[in-house]
């Protein structure tokens, strides 16, 4: 039987921002192992601050499986961190999402490609020009060369894995892009973006570019960089109507600062009111208004208050898991009279 080097990642146990960390174990298969073959696997918790150095075994239970076309016989693994009891660690945010295949989520992650201290593009006395021409923008003025590359083999990787990668845009900001992850199934989503995140990561390193996740790395009249999370259930697709709505904006304004506590640090930084924000202590909602907390969309109105919401305030640091297992726990507060 063929080899298979199977990439398991988690993430470790560091704060307020957690580290991809990754190891690879070799083992045969007949043809690519669905999730149900991939064994669970342990690592040392003390070298990623998830256990003591006298009790370090920590296991990691394989939750997808992705194609790595990068090598021969290859598969990324994402995993959960357990407890050798097989309870859920204390990093483990995915284990607190409501398993739900009818909700669904998608992920805008904004970032900057990084090098020598500063974003790519920018020369190393002084600043580029103004934002302005930067978002969406063509040619080597406005986005160098090595960054287009880098970005055009990412999505060609995310797809070849099979993630649901949805496209991809240069940003306000000079070096700064985004990408777009969609994924039907209340953890779908959240899997593939640190899936995606590690592509990234790993690609990057053939460049010695970093990918720069921290919400504001450039302080000034430049844009930050934003985690935004569309959302929706099956009854706010199916059911829905204004009052259901309203409810639920006034649960998401009375638990504004716990979404705020798990949407990414250093958020006062970029939501400040400036430069598409709703300042970090207010919680507002706008139809197609990127400068609200909530922006709603104009085919969520024209469909009777029936669709997807997008939650604009997580940072481009955010952990997708924390942040759905809050979207959810705030939805889950409103009454849907039953239906």
């Amino acid at each position: 039987m063929p080899k298979y080097k199977l990439e398991y990642i988690w993430l470790d146990g560091y704060e307020p921002i957690a580290n991809i960390r990754g190891k690879t174990l070799v083992k045969e298969f007949e043809n690519f192992p669905t999730l149900e073959e991939v064994p669970n696997w342990g690592f040392d918790g003390s070298s990623t601050r998830q256990a003591e150095g006298h009790s370090s075994d920590c296991v990691l239970k394989p939750v997808a499986i992705f194609p790595d076309k990068t090598k021969t016989n290859a598969a990324i693994v994402m995993n959960e961190v357990l407890h050798p009891d097989g309870t859920p660690h204390s990093t483990n945010a995915r284990a607190t999402i409501l398993d739900d295949p009818d909700t669904w989520f998608g992920f805008e992650q904004e970032y900057f490609l990084w090098k020598d201290g500063l974003p790519l593009g920018f020369p190393k006395a002084g600043f580029p020009d103004p934002q302005g021409e930067y978002y969406t923008g063509v040619g080597y003025k406005n986005v160098g060369n090595i960054a287009r590359e880098i970005v055009d083999k990412h999505l060609d990787l995310c797809l070849a894995a099979g993630i649901n990668h949805e496209g991809i845009n240069a940003e306000v900001a000079k070096g700064q892009w985004e990408y777009q992850i969609f994924g039907k199934g209340s953890k779908t989503a959240a899997d593939q973006v640190w899936v995606a995140r590690y592509l990234l990561a790993r690609l990057c390193e053939t460049y010695e570019v970093e990918v720069q996740l921290h919400c504001k790395p450039v302080l000034g009249d430049w844009n930050g960089s934003g985690f935004h999370c569309n959302f929706s259930t099956k009854y706010m697709r199916e059911v829905g109507g204004k009052g259901y709505f309203e409810a639920l904006m006034t649960a998401f304004d009375k638990y504004k600062n716990e979404h705020i506590a798990v949407y990414g640090p250093d958020n006062h930084l970029r939501l400040t009111g400036l430069h598409e924000t709703q300042s970090i202590d207010k919680f507002n909602y706008g139809v197609a208004n990127r400068g609200a907390s909530i922006r709603v969309p104009h085919s969520f109105i024209n469909n009777g208050y029936r669709g997807y919401l997008e939650d604009r305030r997580p940072n481009s640091a955010g952990d997708p898991y924390k942040i759905a297992s809050r979207i959810l726990q705030t939805v889950a507060t409103v009454p849907t009279n039953g239906a």
